[in-house]
């Protein structure tokens, strides 16, 4: 099942699968295959607290997560899920936090197939140097979700 909310950031894709978020990202246009499938209560929770997120109302998300992905990955994104709201941690920090302090590329590369944009927050993974560094969704979408959270930390 999938649900496309329209936002200020883009269109919002969230698939939904036996009562599960499998993935979350933002969409440049509505190709074939992203129209609204009736909703599920999942979908709709999903929605809301999406919703309330992009409007400054919510800081954490409270949702049935199942990232399709490795051992590997699936912990990198646990790592990457902890940072706080309105807060940045770099590609070293992750590392450390999962007891890889030399994985860099790896790292990056976990990052790089988050399926669940957002929620497991990889817009707030910068460089060791604070810079922005690569988002599947682009530095100004990087850039921009940044910037949300610091006007409504």
């Amino acid at each position: 099942m999938r649900l496309t909310l329209n936002t200020d950031f883009g269109l919002l894709q969230i698939v939904e699968q036996d009562g599960w978020i499998t993935n979350l990202s933002i969409v440049s246009s509505v190709a074939s295959g992203l129209e609204n499938a009736p909703q599920t209560p999942v979908l709709e929770q999903a929605a809301r607290q999406l919703q309330a997120y992009l409007s400054g109302d919510r800081k954490t998300f409270d949702l049935p997560l199942r990232p399709a992905g490795t051992a590997f990955q699936k912990q990198v994104w646990q790592a990457v899920a902890q940072i706080p709201y309105g807060q940045t941690a770099s590609y070293c920090d992750i590392c450390q936090a999962i007891g890889r302090p030399t994985a860099f590329r790896a790292v990056g590369a976990a990052i790089g197939k988050n399926p669940l944009w957002i929620v497991v927050p990889c817009h707030r993974v910068v460089g060791q140097s604070g810079a922005l560094t690569g988002y599947a969704g682009g530095l100004t979408m990087k850039a921009s979700l940044l910037e949300l959270e610091r006007r409504f930390r």
